[in-house]
């Protein structure tokens, strides 16, 4: 895929640069698409973000994030309905292609899973007709099991699929590489995936061995483990042609060095890794 199919979530450079000097920096190697976090645009302004990426010329091909649904109690669990919708409104005003969702692990105390992802499959059909609405789709991301308990209860490709299923149109998944590499029935989820057009976004790095740190450790493409070229062949095959998104936390390599460094090397493994 020529370089142009890449897109960079910018957490990859958070540390470098704030989100006007990201969008800027990209632009200047030849991307065209961001993902931006929340915070970043809290940072810089709503507005301001929205006017430095249109001015760039750049699609948004997520906004990260939503979810965090379940909660001890109700109020909890209103108020993560409503920073939801807050969320699709920034990413309806930043022409977000989808919400991605980190959709919340156990509340504290609990070791109720099953409950957990039941607050999860209430609280996004709370918000799906604000994001109908609005025209933002939501974007479930199955992370890695490891995050089960804190950060989201929704762990393969296949339990976010079940939701999809359960919740209708206008819900999708963000398969992040990272997040599934390992799982066995990844291939045949992916199809199903693209058989449902549940496809809103794909994310990729690698999985370092050892890895010093379960969320700050993401590795560059090809520096670890994960058969980049094999799950982009089947994303490919189900139908999915958007961009790839590179998305790496990286407190001890990536982000202390230079983010024009960072950006070329994406550029550089997009190109003959992925």
């Amino acid at each position: 895929m020529p370089n142009q199919g890449l897109s960079v979530n910018l957490a990859t450079v958070r540390q470098q640069w704030n989100l006007g000097e990201a969008v800027a920096a990209c632009a200047r190697h030849g991307i065209r698409a961001v993902d931006p976090w929340r915070d970043q645009v809290a940072g810089y302004g709503l507005a301001d973000s929205a006017k430095v990426i249109r001015d760039h010329g750049m699609t948004v091909t997520g906004y990260c994030r939503g979810g965090m649904f379940p909660s001890a109690d109700r109020d909890g669990r209103l108020a993560a309905i409503d920073d939801n919708r807050r969320a699709l409104d920034e990413a309806a005003t930043l022409g977000a292609q989808c919400l991605v969702l980190v959709v919340g692990g156990l509340p504290p105390g609990s070791r109720d899973l099953a409950g957990a992802r039941e607050m999860v499959a209430e609280g996004m059909a709370a918000v799906l007709p604000h994001a109908r609405a609005v025209g933002v789709p939501l974007a479930i991301e199955p992370l890695h099991p490891m995050y089960a308990g804190d950060r989201a209860c929704v762990n393969t490709l296949g339990q976010a699929l079940d939701l999809c299923d359960r919740l209708g149109p206008d819900v999708g998944v963000a398969i992040d590489a990272y997040h599934v590499w390992w799982d066995p029935d990844l291939a045949a989820q992916i199809a199903r995936a693209g058989r449902d057009k549940r496809i809103l976004a794909y994310h990729i790095c690698d999985w370092l061995v050892p890895t010093r740190d379960l969320l700050l450790d993401r590795g560059m493409m090809g520096d670890g483990v994960i058969d980049l070229p094999a799950i982009g062949q089947m994303i490919e095959n189900a139908g999915y042609a958007g961009f790839h998104e590179v998305e790496i936390f990286s407190a001890e390599n990536w982000w202390k060095r230079p983010g024009d460094e960072v950006l070329a090397t994406c550029l550089e493994r997009f190109a003959t890794v992925c």
